[in-house]
């Protein structure tokens, strides 16, 4: 007879709390802080998990025209942006000098390797050769591939402006969604008579800038709190750190924020 279902078996709690194996040596064992820098990125991951998991879904939502639940999932990947926000909140209460107690035991670790956060970046359109070259090594390397070769959340949302009633060009419908999303301004010109006449699409276009905002604020905190611990300082992994960071913070739709000098 099976063991009745309790919270730290359907959640996995010993196995969840074993995954935390700090590799510092003091004189007293790891560092003190080595466990927190560990369990916030473990939480990242876990939010990233989340969000690729409703992207998903407000995809789906976009092709089906169900504007109601779309605006609803964004509004929820909005509050998770926000909470990941939250959290540099808590690094910064680790000093330099907490953080330098331990950072060489990181050794060629970096966040720059984080499949995940890439996999949102080419949901969201921001698709790049050269990052599939990094992760090719990678036995989850196939995950990014296909999220390479998938229609992004832009491409939903052209779907869902042909849906209600917009010309969107074929070329645009059918275009190859293996580049990067680039400034259409066919597309700005339809996007602006959305706004002066299409109330209900239009309040979904805001939410999606809600939803590039968020991500360039996450970005830019993440830039702030590395400024802070390292300064100019070469990142983890080889990665120029603060400045690679500082250079990222670009938006995903860039049509929707063009045609804002034109409404």
């Amino acid at each position: 007879m099976s063991q009745a279902l309790t919270y730290a078996s359907y959640l996995k709690i010993d196995e969840l709390l074993n995954l935390q194996a700090p590799r510092s040596h003091g004189s007293n064992g790891p560092e003190h802080d080595e466990l927190l820098f560990i369990v916030i990125h473990q939480v990242y991951e876990l939010w990233f998990k989340q969000i690729l998991h409703e992207l998903d879904y407000l995809g789906e939502l976009l092709r089906a025209n169900d504007t109601g639940r779309a605006n609803q999932t964004i509004r929820r990947i909005l509050t998770i942006l926000k909470t990941i926000v939250a959290q540099v909140d808590v690094m910064e209460t680790m000093t330099p000098l907490q953080f330098n107690a331990f950072r060489g035991s990181l050794e060629s670790a970096s966040g720059f390797q984080s499949l995940q956060f890439r996999e949102i970046e080419f949901a969201l359109g921001h698709k790049r050769p050269a990052i599939l070259q990094h992760f090719s090594a990678l036995p989850s390397h196939e995950r990014l591939e296909q999220r390479y070769q998938q229609a992004s959340l832009w491409d939903s949302f052209l779907h869902y402006l042909q849906l209600n009633g917009y010309a969107i060009p074929q070329a645009q419908i059918e275009r190859d969604v293996t580049q990067a999303l680039a400034a259409a301004p066919e597309i700005q010109a339809i996007l602006i008579t959305v706004y002066r006449q299409n109330p209900l699409v239009s309040n979904l276009c805001e939410r999606l800038i809600d939803l590039d905002e968020g991500f360039q604020e996450w970005r830019y905190r993440h830039v702030k709190m590395v400024e802070r611990t390292i300064g100019i300082k070469q990142g983890t992994g080889g990665s120029s750190g603060a400045a690679y960071l500082a250079s990222t913070i670009k938006p995903f739709f860039p049509d929707l924020w063009a045609i804002r000098a034109d409404l």
